[in-house]
């Protein structure tokens, strides 16, 4: 175990670090009130005038009651529905198959356009830079705001070339002349989607034609890398999914230079494997060695996580003794037929990538007992170093099977041979002439940063052929794509029809998920950055609680259909969790390999209602100083014309419901229901201003904003306090991402309102931008409903925020109250033997004596209260899990990590430094802890590495208002009283503090974390819908085409011409 359990027995009854509670020889004993230190009735009347007070305050700036008063007015003429969820679902789905048909058909008409160009061109081997064609010209770069700012040409296309390529080569610039038809192609289809981004076409000789235009920038060293070829588009469109096994001769004469450039060219060959395409990696020498022991004999899927897995085992090798490949052969083709006979890989194309320096026969005897005469595994072996001795056998391996052969020399010659493999892989779809049109999973587009980070998006493609009278060895010219951010995918959903904990997502094929809002890509150090395995994460990960994949396997299987559970959602970073059940409804997108689904939470969020008001007075109110609407929120479609981009979404609804731009794309449904909202709320604007003119109000500035939201996307704030002023300037604007008004969420404020009793205010510190001054203030906020049932809608929530120290003023001033008619209390906040804490129902600190401790959980601060309180039930600890997390690890540690099963598991309170506990978007940020994360690794240095973790969250029960408590262990006394402060989510704690000795308390000192990557787990495979076209061989394929076979002996010709025919007459 890498960590050690260290016991420290404190004798203090607070534990300044308190990760777990085990009470030992202690025996804690409840009490009635009148045996107790600490008068149950006097801590009663503080939380009730505390209670009154604060309340009376929140109501009376938010306004809620006004509110509540406005929306009821029009109850009659409303009219509530319950929401069909199978119908939204499917109405979601249409628009989706058609915003993808539309990317597609630009597509389409991308690899007509260069399937044409190439057809009317000559290739010129003499056609050279500064003759016929310039490469690189200057062109005019503007910033355009479609593009997030970016400076592009939209009128031309830009071409670049790997640093490793010779750019003046005659087929690269052949290629270049000829492709530059596409650019007419690219503008016309930019005319025609103005929502399209990026379009290209990558080429199989290794250019790239990009548009519009930018301009590349080499990295540091002054080197551009890029190469489409083993872009995931590329290959997936290229090739059909595929099933390879991967040999590595690690016998004595590997050793040095070879071993090295034999590791980078299996790495190579992994980045040509996507997450159709399933692998596995066998070092041979004397014996056989899988290179990840537990996957004998099986093959796992080719995602990220998986790659990486095996490139860290790939350091691991080592050369000795001699290479007996017979077995290693027949151990592959072995591996390969059992596997495709369980129905498990792609069932489609097969491989075997040999890496070699060498082979000293050519092992007909194993091709004739496990591929001959079908030929359905490609062979293509690689000669490691400059010696040919043994060149001819490996020619002859890659001939005979319908393989290629390369030589690779230098590391610098890696890359180049590799790729040469794709074009055989791609010929029985060249020579069908199938454009099978392909799309990526979810990933980062670096180029496209927008204010929350870089921006995820799919890519459509489709291969392009030569149309020549070309022989029948078939020529793949490259593949042509098209990128959808998937930001435009989330601007179809009808956000206000899905409640305030309702959202959509979507899956692909294989489950993983290409948008959910739980989906966290990115983490930050100093800028966003990937995660390593965030464009595989599946459904089964982020929608937990359904541990049979019943809901994950469905949509899969693109079936239509519905599922319920109960979740825990997790908000403010894990700190706290919301309870709900979940009503799922799902169908999949036409034409595409995803399926969406719609989740649905029960009670208020599975209605809906209509209200009506007049065009003219929705309008006026909605044009109030005062107003803005959800930023993220599609009420009009600005992006499909040009002319329509410069519109806010206020000046796009005045057009749209004047008649002024009737073409205007926009939701007149949403439209409607959110100048209902206008014209309801708009008297809260009068209201708050004479508030703020009233110089008897709020004379000590306590209060600074009020502010509502409403079930539209529409919100008010107004300013008691000079902006400048604001002790916490974060809230409600785009810096405070968990306090707006998001693509996939609503407030936190209106989230956990929206879950108190009516009537009630939630109060809380705010955590979500994570800097320090937002300790200094509180917000308050209450859910306002239309109805008095449980049918009733949450329509939208008012709220405030003010200082701290204003709201802890009122509590110590409640906290001085007594009974005594001579005023001389027997009990005070401020005696020296009792301690005063305000938590909120997730047990975090409002209020206390100690400043420093503001914002902390209860049980940092008071251990032994707070494990007393989970045993009589005022609190419960609920367990929750991150499967998207990053844990920090010792480079060249051993694998210790345990696996989620793990006895000890129940013992996680928090998860210690093993998170980066506060990496922006891990869950479990509870600690504030500035921990440096190294992007890459390398050894004797942290790195950060995807990890499964479960932790805690705490919630109080409701049913329970008042508890007393002691806690008696060798003599010490410790009492306590927790009393629920009315009308809130708040609860005062008064603690004894006579006594400092009482418990031994276990510290949790280090605790290793599990990782994803574990010998079950890679075994596990998830269903998955295969791609329903497969190319595997074609009769027609010219076999000589294998690398240098037209460079073989006169003897090996020999042998190898009867092999061929004889397989062909066969």
């Amino acid at each position: 175990m890498q960590g050690n359990w260290r016991i420290l027995f404190s004798h203090m009854c607070s534990s300044s670090f308190l990760l777990l509670w085990i009470s030992v020889g202690l025996d804690v004993v409840e009490v009635a009130g009148s045996q107790q230190g600490i008068p149950l009735s006097v801590v009663k009347l503080w939380a009730s005038a505390f209670g009154g007070e604060i309340k009376s305050i929140s109501a009376k700036y938010s306004g809620s009651q006004l509110l509540q008063k406005k929306y009821k007015e029009p109850e009659k003429s409303v009219r509530v529905e319950e929401i069909d969820g199978v119908k939204l679902v499917k109405n979601l789905a249409v628009k989706m198959e058609e915003m993808f048909r539309r990317k597609a058909e630009a597509t389409r008409r991308l690899v007509e356009a260069a399937e044409e160009a190439h057809h009317q061109h000559e290739d010129n081997p003499d056609l050279q830079e500064g003759n016929n064609v310039e490469l690189g010209g200057e062109f005019l770069l503007e910033p355009n705001d479609h593009f997030n700012n970016l400076s592009v040409n939209l009128s031309l296309s830009v071409v670049q070339v790997p640093t490793n390529m010779y750019n003046k080569d005659p087929d690269i610039v052949n290629g270049v002349y000829w492709s530059e038809a596409l650019n007419k192609v690219f503008v016309d289809n930019f005319e025609r989607d103005p929502t399209l981004i990026w379009q290209y076409f990558g080429s199989a000789k290794g250019f790239f034609r990009q548009y519009p235009g930018v301009k590349w920038h080499p990295d540091e060293h002054g080197v551009i890398g890029f190469d489409c070829r083993n872009r995931k588009w590329y290959i997936q469109a290229a090739t059909s999914p595929k099933d390879v096994v991967i040999l590595v001769d690690v016998s004595g004469s590997m050793k040095g230079l070879r071993l090295t450039i034999a590791r980078q060219t299996v790495s190579s060959i992994l980045d040509t494997l996507g997450d159709d395409d399933f692998f596995n990696i066998i070092a041979y020498n004397q014996e056989i060695h899988y290179v990840e022991p537990c996957l004998n004999g099986t093959l796992v899927r080719a995602d990220r996580a998986n790659k990486d897995h095996f490139r860290e085992h790939l350091d691991k090798l080592f050369a000795k003794g001699i290479g007996l490949l017979g077995e290693a052969l027949s151990e592959a083709f072995t591996i390969l037929s059992d596997f495709n006979q369980t129905g498990r890989g792609s069932v489609c194309s097969q491989a075997i990538m040999l890496v070699t320096d060498g082979a000293t026969e050519m092992y007909d005897d194993v091709f004739e007992k496990y591929n001959w005469p079908e030929r359905k595994v490609r062979i293509f072996p690689y000669l490691i170093g400059r010696e040919s001795a043994f060149a001819d056998n490996l020619k002859w391996m890659a001939c005979a099977n319908k393989g290629y052969f390369s030589q690779i020399s230098t590391l610098a010659d890696v890359q180049e041979n590799v790729m040469r493999y794709l074009h055989v892989m791609s010929r029985p779809k060249v020579i069908d002439h199938e454009h099978d049109t392909v799309w990526t999973e979810a990933y980062v587009d670096s180029a496209l940063n927008d204010k929350s980070g870089p921006s995820l998006m799919t890519t459509v493609a489709m291969p392009v052929f030569s149309t020549k009278n070309e022989t029948n060895q078939g020529i793949l010219l490259g593949v042509v794509g098209t990128d959808i951010t998937l930001q435009e995918l989330m601007k179809l959903i009808p956000k206000h029809m899905l409640g305030i904990h309702g959202y959509a997502f979507a899956i692909t094929n294989n489950g993983y998920i290409l948008t959910h809002p739980d989906l966290r890509p990115l983490y930050q150090e100093g800028q966003k950055r990937r995660k390593p395995n965030y464009s595989s994460v599946d459904l089964s990960e982020v929608e937990w609680e359904d541990k049979d994949d019943t809901l994950r396997n469905a949509m899969v299987n693109r079936r239509t259909g519905t599922f319920s559970m109960e979740v825990k959602k997790t908000v403010d970073r894990g700190r706290r969790v919301l309870k709900m059940h979940n009503d799922y409804y799902y169908t999949d997108i036409k034409g595409t390999p995803f399926s969406v689904g719609v989740a649905l939470s029960r009670g208020h969020g599975k209605y809906f209602f209509r209200g009506n008001v007049s065009v003219e007075a929705g309008l006026r109110d909605l044009e109030q100083p005062d107003v803005a609407l959800a930023d993220e929120w599609t009420y009009c479609n600005t992006e499909e014309e040009h002319e329509h981009r410069h519109l806010t979404q206020i000046q796009a609804i005045k057009l749209f419901m004047t008649g002024r731009r009737p073409h205007l794309k926009c939701d007149r449904e949403l439209i409607q229901e959110v100048l209902f909202d206008a014209v309801v709320t708009a008297p809260l604007e009068a209201y708050w201003t004479g508030l703020a003119l009233n110089k008897s109000e709020n004379s000590d500035k306590g209060v600074e904003i009020a502010f509502l939201g409403t079930r539209t996307g529409l919100s008010r704030t107004n300013l008691f306090v000079p902006a400048d002023q604001l002790s916490n300037r974060d809230f409600l604007t785009a810096e405070d991402k968990e306090g707006v008004f998001n693509a996939d969420h609503f407030p936190l404020w209106y989230k956990r309102a929206a879950e108190q009793v009516p009537g009630t205010f939630v109060y809380s510190i705010p955590f979500s931008t994570g800097t320090l001054e937002n300790k200094s203030v509180v917000l308050a906020s209450t859910a306002i409903q239309l109805l008095d049932d449980r049918k009733s809608p949450i329509v939208a929530a008012v709220g405030i925020q003010m200082k701290l120290e204003f709201f802890q003023r009122k509590f110590w001033t409640a906290c001085r109250q007594c009974t005594a008619l001579d005023g001389k209390c027997s009990i005070s906040c401020d005696n020296e033997d009792i301690n005063c804490y305000l938590i909120d129902n997730n047990g975090f600190i409002l209020v206390t004596e100690e400043q420093s401790q503001t914002g902390l959980f209860f049980g940092e601060v008071e251990g032994a209260v707070m494990n007393k309180l989970l045993q009589m039930g005022s609190f419960k600890r609920i367990t929750l899990y991150d499967y998207q997390a990053l844990c920090k690890e010792y480079a060249g540690s051993s694998d210790s990590a345990r696996t989620l099963s793990d006895p000890f598991s129940v013992v996680k309170w928090l998860l210690t430094e093993l998170v980066i506990f506060l990496l922006e978007f891990n869950l479990y940020s509870w600690w504030n802890v500035d921990l440096s994360v190294k992007a890459q690794r390398s050894r004797g240095k942290t790195m950060m590495v995807p990890c499964d973790t479960e932790y805690p969250a705490f919630v109080s029960e409701r049913t329970i208002k008042e508890t007393t408590g002691n806690i008696d262990c060798d003599g010490c006394f410790r009492s306590f009283v927790i009393q629920q402060i009315p009308s809130s989510n708040l609860f005062m704690v008064v603690v004894d503090s006579k006594s400092k000795s009482c418990s031994a308390v276990y510290i949790l000192d280090t605790f290793e974390h599990n990782e994803s990557l574990k010998c079950d787990r890679l075994k596990f495979q998830k269903d998955r819908k295969k791609p329903e076209s497969c190319h595997p061989f074609h009769p027609e394929e010219n076999a000589m085409e294998c690398g240098s076979a037209t460079c073989l002996s006169s003897h090996l010709t020999a042998v190898l011409l009867p092999v061929i025919a004889a397989t062909i007459s066969r």
